[in-house]
């Protein structure tokens, strides 16, 4: 049952009109009863604290002392709590959606290298440059998104999880530290790990979003137990109340550095970019297309938040996924939520103490936490590389960028070879596979065509963009079409398939009758739109329904009016079944011949 909205003295930025989904306990812009309000933005503080872990894992890699991380981590909190008040505020400066932020995963190898080899003002930077990436790519994501399709943020997501398995695994044994393995420490690793997986897989809904948490608390009871608990005095004597001490800013930083850094942070918008679609639908059942404002708003939210923490050290944050989880689960996408969490977030980043705590925990937790983050990088990556069709330039493309990335991590020789200037760059597989990708995927589109044509005759019409030679039959011609221009065009493996179905069905109901043949099919590709043509002599193809031949009256009539009443019966299944798996349907006739176009939303 829906929840009467509450009225409130602060009025928010208005947002465009949703049909709220009546599953919802509380809708975008309905505020819940305090106690429930309360209740929820704590369990979002609790999820977003969680994944500080992020911070801690960056620190470790930077081998940053005890104060140094507690700034980082104050910073980040901060950061946070900047980029979801805007979120949750809306306007031109946000999203208006209930989207709280994390430390962002895909930087943590790279942020920890920059602070081992320019300290915690190395990191001004980092935020800066993801600040004015995320401010800028609203209004490019739509020229941004032929430049870096999934199959390269895949590439770039998977490497990043693979650059995190030596640490994970130094930092889980002992190795890190010690420099030998430590039974406590793979005790408590283990027993933090299999908390987390456990949960993620038996454990109930709710017990799948406290996953993390779990693992975090097991490991800490752990640790406890076997001695490795450390830090009591210090926490006891922090102040209760401090201002986070912004560092001394480095600006010297390699340029290829920095175009690494803003590659990253194209990545990240990305993932804003599918947060805030995500929960747009949530908040809309009437949902259609992505609004384009709104995206541009929640990039904005992400840079000013990064612009913020930048100025304090902080590690660069993103929109957290496993928030909006924790949103679907109690059914309340409330952006009221989202301000509660922020404000609770920036005063927990004023409390030392609190700040001082996530510091404190032990070494072989954060490790198996590091290990969480790798698997969940590699298969994320992996999902995305996968999402889309390939032909044998995606094929070369993700190989090559593969072989190359986890070559300089392997291989970590071959950096000092290269130039002072470069060494980070080529020293780092993350950088180097999204480079590669780019530069690779740019390449590969030479020659490729957004239109193609193949005709079905032996002459083939000089004005097609792209014309294809295939000796088969007509109809096994056209899925053949669908699948290599879909691979061509990298276009979604599930709209290419869906696609092949369509235009498979369409041709068996032009060819079955009525005076049709098929003369051709074209196709187009926007990385927003796929069309297919089916070009064909004859009248148009019938879709729409057809009164029905009652059973007895079929044996009264004769061989030609039963023939009719089939082919009647038969376009009216084919009508069916295209309307369910295209998007529209348009038939007319151009150049003397008949077509019919199945459009797909991309």
């Amino acid at each position: 049952m829906a929840r009467p909205s509450r009225p409130s003295r602060l009025q928010l930025p208005a947002l465009p009109r949703f049909k709220r989904p009546p599953e919802l306990l509380y809708a975008v812009d309905e505020r819940p009863p305090a106690a429930t309000l309360a209740s929820l933005a704590l369990q979002h503080v609790a999820t977003a604290l969680t994944l500080i872990a992020y911070v801690l894992a960056a620190a470790k890699i930077g081998h940053l002392d005890a104060a140094t991380t507690q700034a980082m981590v104050t910073a980040t909190i901060l950061g946070m709590a900047a980029s979801t008040f805007l979120q949750a505020w809306g306007g031109r400066l946000g999203s208006g959606m209930l989207l709280v932020h994390i430390p962002d995963p895909l930087l943590v190898a790279l942020s920890g290298m920059l602070a081992a080899q320019y300290g915690l003002g190395g990191l001004v930077l980092v935020g800066l440059i993801n600040g004015v990436v995320a401010l800028g790519t609203g209004s490019l994501m739509p020229y941004l998104r032929t430049i870096l399709p999934p199959t390269v943020a895949g590439i770039i997501v998977c490497v990043a999880g693979l650059s995190l398995i030596e640490p994970a695994l130094r930092h889980v044994t002992g190795l890190a530290e010690s420099g030998g393995l430590d039974g406590a420490d793979i005790l408590i690793g283990a027993a933090t790990l299999a908390t987390i997986v456990g949960l993620s897989i038996w454990g109930s809904q709710r017990g799948k979003l406290a996953a993390l948490l779990g693992g975090l608390l097991a490991g800490l009871a752990v640790s406890a137990l076997t001695g490795k608990l450390h830090g009591w005095e210090a926490l006891a004597s922090a102040p209760v109340f401090g201002l986070p001490h912004p560092p001394m800013p480095v600006f010297d930083i390699d340029a290829g550095i920095l175009v690494a850094v803003a590659v990253l942070a194209l990545m990240t918008q990305l993932d804003v970019f599918g947060c805030v679609v995500l929960l747009h639908k949530m908040n809309d059942s009437d949902w259609r297309r992505p609004d384009m404002r709104m995206i541009s708003g929640g990039m904005r939210a992400c840079g000013l938040g990064n612009i913020v923490g930048a100025w304090l050290g902080a590690l660069p944050n993103v929109a957290s996924s496993a928030n909006i989880a924790l949103a679907h689960i109690s059914r309340s996408t409330s952006r009221w939520i989202g301000l509660l969490t922020a404000l609770l977030l920036a005063l927990i980043a004023f409390l030392p103490q609190a700040s001082l705590a996530l510091t404190l925990i032990p070494t072989a937790v954060i490790g198996a936490i590091e290990i969480y983050a790798a698997a969940y990088l590699i298969v994320s990556g992996i999902e995305l590389i996968a999402s889309r069709a390939l032909d044998s330039r995606g094929i070369f493309m993700i190989g090559l960028s593969f072989v190359l990335g986890m070559g300089v991590i392997l291989m970590p020789e071959l950096a000092g070879r290269a130039p002072e200037s470069l060494r980070f760059v080529v020293g780092n597989g993350i950088i180097v596979a999204g480079l590669s990708a780019i530069a690779l995927n740019l390449l590969f589109r030479l020659g490729i065509s957004r239109q193609a044509q193949q005709s079905f005759d032996e002459a083939v019409g000089a004005a097609a963009d792209t014309v294809i030679h295939v000796a088969a039959e007509p109809i096994q011609r056209v899925v053949d079409f669908v699948e290599t221009q879909g691979a061509a065009w990298s276009a979604r493996r599930d709209v290419v398939r869906r696609a092949a179905q369509a235009a498979l069905e369409a041709a068996e109901a032009i060819q079955s009758g009525g005076g049709r043949r098929l003369r051709g099919i074209r196709g187009s590709f926007d990385e927003h739109n796929l069309d297919i043509e089916l070009l064909h002599d004859g009248p148009e193809l019938k879709l729409g329904g057809h009164a029905a031949h009652a059973p007895a009256d079929l044996l009264d009539i004769d061989d030609a009016a039963f023939q009719h009443a089939l082919d009647q019966a038969l376009s009216g299944i084919s009508g069916i079944m295209l309307r369910g798996l295209a998007d529209r349907l348009q038939s007319g006739r151009r150049d003397g011949l008949t077509y019919l176009r199945l459009h797909f939303d991309h």
